[in-house]
């Protein structure tokens, strides 16, 4: 499947349906985030990442917000287990390292700690609940 798809580097303003696609589908109908928390306003000035499938549709997305945080990583169900939320995760990592980032974290759900460490990040923080989902912050070593 690694060649059914594409990360895009984007922007809020030309490519706000699609992210809002992904994430309504993964984080809004599957994981029940109120929209309250999901719109929280950081979306505009934010570097976007979007992987389209060779057909079109958008099926992942992170965001970049600048201070080496990444966040609002999701990837639609059937396309799970394929390499795009690693390849998202290169692609963000590689930004950052590029624009000299000193650090590069991100709030891991308990369950993708895993798949984080895999990429060298490791845990920082104790756990704690974001949006009623057990997170802990994790820091790329």
């Amino acid at each position: 499947m690694k060649d059914n798809f594409v990360i895009k580097q984007v922007t809020w303003q030309t490519h706000a349906a699609p992210l809002k696609k992904v994430r309504e589908e993964v984080f809004i109908k599957e994981q029940h985030v109120s929209i309250a928390l999901e719109w929280d306003g950081m979306d505009e000035p934010a570097q976007h990442l979007l992987a389209v499938s060779v057909a079109g549709e958008p099926i992942g997305c992170a965001r970049l917000t600048g201070d080496g945080n990444i966040g609002r990583m999701a990837v639609l169900k059937p396309w799970r287990g394929f390499g795009v939320g690693s390849a998202l995760l290169t692609r963000a990592v590689s930004l950052y390292q590029q624009q000299g980032a000193d650090r590069i974290m991100l709030s891991a759900q308990m369950h993708a700690i895993p798949f984080y460490e895999k990429f060298g990040f490791k845990g920082c923080s104790e756990p704690y609940l974001d949006a009623g989902i057990l997170h802990i912050d994790m820091r790329l070593k």
